[in-house]
């Protein structure tokens, strides 16, 4: 049954007057489903009886609980959501002042960087905006929301973008873009993203150099990286918008002063910020990780030379929950 979950406000007065209902129910079933975020139609007390069994009878909420949880050591906590026959994870990061939810835009994923276990997965579908929303909704408590779990939200920017705009709406839940961020490895549809989203952006570089980029990147083949980095320097990142670039270092293979000194030359004229990211042992590939003396200095040299960056901390590795980790290792079996 089609949800109303992810639909937008036009949408929803097509649907109130489809049900023989006025059209100003539209912007009830908004305050219902996006501000107050129920679960039921009964809860819609300023719909007649008559019009929440008209739209019981053709259409769903598009609430679903997750089917199960786990809980690092570190606090982290990763949710398994039922999305059709599949699943994907989501993973809840508190904070002392902040809470991060890392949400799914597909399930599985077709970019195949070799590094990243999700890719394992094979792409077995995109998510509708009722999922991903979905998968935000169950959450009442969060301040931050990074679109980097399963998938390639560019790959899938119809219902990303219709996301983030019932997030961001007047209509809808309101949130301010500089609460999002989206990530890429860098995709054509990416240019749709830039002229329709206020949202921030997060860039998968991991190499400066394309030739070496591509051996571990395919996507690197649909759009080179000199690409993204000419499209990104056409818009204005000094105000609300912020891009950054997702750099995890590998010891001898991307981390030394030749890959250092590319990221400066690549990036000259382009206010941005670097993320260092630590590679997780457990993942079964072929690269060594960087060691912390190593990252420190790579980190410290850009940054020297005007290139803001940052090492993140890595969090909920034990239950698979870190960067490039998710493979639905939560069994949906009882």
């Amino acid at each position: 049954m089609e949800a109303l979950l992810g639909k937008t406000l036009t949408e929803l007065q097509e649907v109130a007057l489809s049900v023989g209902l006025q059209k100003f129910a539209g912007k009830q079933l908004a305050q219902w489903l996006y501000v107050q975020r129920v679960t039921s139609f009964d809860q819609m007390t300023n719909i007649s009886i008559k019009g929440r069994e008209a739209l019981q009878a053709h259409y769903s909420i598009g609430r679903y609980a997750p089917v199960r949880e786990a809980v690092s050591v570190d606090g982290t906590r990763k949710y398994l959501f039922p999305v059709g026959e599949q699943f994907v994870e989501t993973v809840y990061l508190p904070e002392e002042d902040r809470v991060t939810l890392c949400v799914s835009s597909q399930a599985g994923c077709k970019m195949g960087c070799r590094f990243c276990m999700t890719g394992t997965l094979g792409f077995h579908g995109h998510l509708s905006a009722a999922e991903i929303l979905n998968q935000i909704f169950y959450f009442d408590d969060l301040t931050n929301i990074v679109l980097m779990g399963e998938g390639e939200p560019m790959d899938n920017i119809d219902n990303v973008l219709r996301a983030l705009e019932i997030m961001t709406a007047d209509y809808g839940c309101t949130w301010s873009p500089k609460r999002i961020t989206v990530s890429t490895v860098g995709i054509p549809a990416m240019k749709r993203f830039l002229d329709e989203s206020d949202c921030h952006l997060a860039v998968s570089m991991h190499n400066p150099f394309p030739a070496e980029r591509a051996a571990v990147m395919p996507a690197e083949k649909l759009m080179s990286i000199t690409d993204v980095i000419a499209l990104l320097k056409q818009y204005d990142w000094s105000h609300q918008r912020r891009v950054s670039f997702e750099y995890i270092c590998w010891s001898g293979v991307n981390d030394t002063p030749r890959h250092a000194k590319e990221l400066l030359r690549l990036l000259k004229g382009l206010n941005c910020r670097i993320n260092l990211i630590r590679f997780h042992q457990g993942v079964d590939r072929d690269f060594p990780p960087s060691n912390e003396k190593t990252m420190e200095w790579f980190r410290d040299y850009l940054t020297q030379n005007n290139l803001t960056t940052t090492i993140r901390r890595s969090r909920g590795e034990d239950i698979l929950a870190a960067c490039g980790m998710l493979v639905n290792a939560l069994n949906a079996k009882p």
